[in-house]
């Protein structure tokens, strides 16, 4: 019988290996809780980046040379605001439009975020169950020698350019779980945490209450996003950096110590494999980086396999 597996994610690197699970299992064996803190308003639209990119890549409609924002898109929309002098700073292509547009509309009408992805995932095909980690608005705060700023403007509007100090998630201790969220970790063999951002993508998830607790009663399995000292994408590598730590699959399975049972980490970082190991985690080296949809489904077998023969017969002996 196929495991049941609740997926955390954010970012490109978590719907890559989302997407490698979604290939390989039926779609009632896996959730995704995903991160909202990056989720800001634009032009009195609501927009919700790694909810879009993970729906995006599920649907097989993400651009393959971004893994964000839609394929064979079009910028009339955004090309025409600049020339009226408007915010040009977050790229807002004419079909991703569309389903901010439809996205604010439903929340206006008094649907909740969850009730709204659902919906947009019938409409696009998507069948894997797609969960915000909240109804509630949580925003993530990056704090800078800038001072305070909220993370799309650091992310996008700055380029990650201001040197971090720390993060705080606007909101979150009044923030409860989205339907489903705790039903999902609850039912799930295992859960994985996804090759995203420690402590912008999968934080935030992390922080709202009651999640952390749950998944603690849960094996996990982690998939590092350094590899050899760099994020395979975006900015982990220099947040660990200017917060004090080497960017390191170490540093990384140290972030989750407390949580994780076994570790995924890259070739190129055998050597930390020792060190992780004496964190009492489970430490397999493989290549982990996902280049296209073939190396997200093998890695996603190799995942599934190796939790299926080692971490969960271990649980239950």
């Amino acid at each position: 019988m196929a495991l049941k597996i609740t997926a955390l994610a954010g970012g490109v690197g978590g719907a890559k290996l989302v997407d490698g699970l979604a290939a390989l299992l039926p779609p009632e064996n896996l959730s995704v809780v995903v991160n909202t803190g990056d989720d800001f308003e634009h032009f009195g639209l609501t927009i919700c980046p790694d909810l879009d990119t993970i729906i995006y890549t599920l649907a097989g409609l993400a651009n393959p040379a971004t893994g964000w924002g839609r394929a064979d898109e079009t910028w009339n929309v955004l090309e025409t605001i600049g020339q009226l002098g408007g915010p040009t700073w977050f790229q807002l292509g004419d079909r991703d439009l569309a389903l901010h547009l439809e996205r604010t509309r439903l929340l206006h009408n008094g649907e909740s975020l969850s009730a709204v992805c659902a919906r947009l995932c019938k409409r696009l095909g998507v069948t894997v169950s797609v969960l915000p980690m909240s109804d509630d608005p949580v925003r993530t705060v990056v704090l800078t020698d800038e001072g305070e700023l909220a993370f799309q403007a650091y992310f996008v509007a700055r380029h990650c350019e201001p040197k971090v100090s720390g993060f705080q998630f606007r909101g979150v201790e009044r923030a409860q779980p989205a339907p489903g969220v705790l039903e999902a970790i609850q039912g799930a063999d295992c859960i994985f945490f996804c090759p995203s951002n420690p402590w912008v993508s999968l934080d935030p998830i992390l922080a709202i209450p009651g999640i952390r607790a749950a998944i603690a009663e849960k094996p996990v399995i982690g998939v590092s996003p350094i590899v050899d000292s760099r994020a395979i994408k975006g900015p982990a590598a220099k947040m660990y950096t200017e917060l004090g730590y080497e960017p390191s699959a170490l540093s990384v399975a140290k972030h989750y110590s407390d949580l994780l049972s076994a570790f995924f980490v890259d070739d190129k970082d055998r050597d930390w494999v020792p060190a992780i190991s004496r964190l009492g985690i489970q430490v397999r080296a493989t290549n982990i980086v996902m280049r296209d949809r073939e190396d997200r489904c093998r890695l996603a077998e190799e995942v599934i396999e190796y939790v299926s023969k080692e971490v969960l017969m271990v649980v239950k002996s």
